[in-house]
């Protein structure tokens, strides 16, 4: 072999050997092999519950990782992430929380991916029967003619708060959640403060069981709520119109205490995933997977539609989802660390 030769060789053998370690790196955590477990902030709701569990099996089985979930109020986990004593939150309402975006401003934490295609839809909702009756259950429709927001306040009976008869009640979001402080300024955009009791449940479990409460009694009840969710895919339910988005009034209302706030709907919402940039730098390995991890809504709502009437474990649940579609897995993570995850789920 003439010196040539042995150059094209070399030159070859390094060049193989070198894409060789670039795809080995390509699914090899750092975080992990360095004995690090990924702590996850635990979500309180069903949607953020579901896709933290698909998250971290995932990286459990597809990464070799240890991860572990830690409780909190969304404040207090997302602030957590910040200062990477969390690595990773799931189902981050993007542009909702001022803390946020100002941590990511200042290079604290990294916004990334879509966790379902389309965004999600919040508002003011009734029970469809409230609207159109249920004629099984022997339910005749209680305010037919109802068909937005702005029309709630000549509706206060209908919705009598059972603990100041003179007012109306409207289910709002727990204290500490970013949906509360906005409904509270959209109760003052749309006039309701003077005919309705602003009511807080005390956590989200609190709030969902006060809906479904409602449901199985057949009750009037307005309540804000979100999509995906559990159960907005157990219940039928009529999204209240609101004036369209407008996006100076929307900053009377999100992140503001603006004494006059104007009306608007809220804007869709890309559902995101928080790292800390510790983290990122740290484990892009890891970082690429959830930022490409993404879900379609119709595929979200049956699995959670399954959760709640079938009272299926998120993390059973998303082991499931994961078993059941495997070309949406292979779109995230590389076809080894796809072959791990899959090799891991029972038959």
């Amino acid at each position: 072999m003439n010196y040539q030769k042995l150059l094209c060789y070399a030159a070859v053998t390094f060049s193989l050997a070198g894409a060789s370690i670039s795809a080995s790196a390509a699914t090899t955590s750092p975080w992990c092999s360095s004995g690090k477990s990924i702590r996850f902030a635990e979500i309180g709701w069903d949607s953020g519950k579901f896709l933290t569990e698909i998250a971290r099996y995932v990286v459990e089985k597809g990464y070799g990782c240890k991860t572990e979930t830690v409780g909190g109020s969304n404040s207090i986990t997302t602030g957590a992430v910040a200062t990477n004593d969390l690595q990773v939150f799931v189902e981050y309402w993007n542009g909702r929380t001022s803390a946020v975006e100002t941590a990511a401003k200042d290079g604290k934490i990294k916004v990334i991916g879509d966790l379902v295609k389309g965004g999600s839809v919040e508002g003011f909702y009734v029970p469809a029967y409230v609207i159109k009756g249920d004629p099984k259950r022997g339910i005749k429709p209680i305010a037919p003619d109802l068909k937005s927001v702005t029309q709630l306040a000549s509706y206060s009976k209908v919705f009598t708060d059972p603990e100041d008869p003179t007012k109306g009640s409207i289910l709002n979001c727990p204290i500490g959640w970013q949906c509360e402080s906005d409904n509270t300024q959209k109760f003052k955009a749309y006039k309701l403060d003077k005919e309705y009791t602003n009511t807080h449940p005390g956590t989200g479990a609190a709030m969902d069981a006060t809906i479904a409460s409602a449901y199985e009694r057949g009750k009037p009840i307005v309540y804000y709520y979100f999509q995906p969710s559990t159960l907005l895919a157990r219940y039928p339910s009529i999204r209240l119109d609101e004036p369209a988005f407008n996006a100076e009034c929307w900053k009377t209302i999100n992140n503001s205490k603006d004494a006059n706030p104007c009306p608007s709907a809220s804007p869709v919402t890309n559902l995101k995933v928080l790292v800390s940039t510790r983290f990122a730098a740290a484990d892009p390995v890891v970082t690429d997977f959830l930022g490409k991890m993404s879900l379609p809504m119709s595929a979200v709502s049956h699995a959670l539609l399954s959760m709640g009437s079938s009272k299926i474990d998120p993390r059973a649940l998303a082991i499931e989802y994961l078993k059941e579609n495997p070309k949406e897995l292979a779109t995230w993570v590389p076809d080894d660390v796809a072959q791990k995850v899959e090799a891991s789920i029972p038959k």
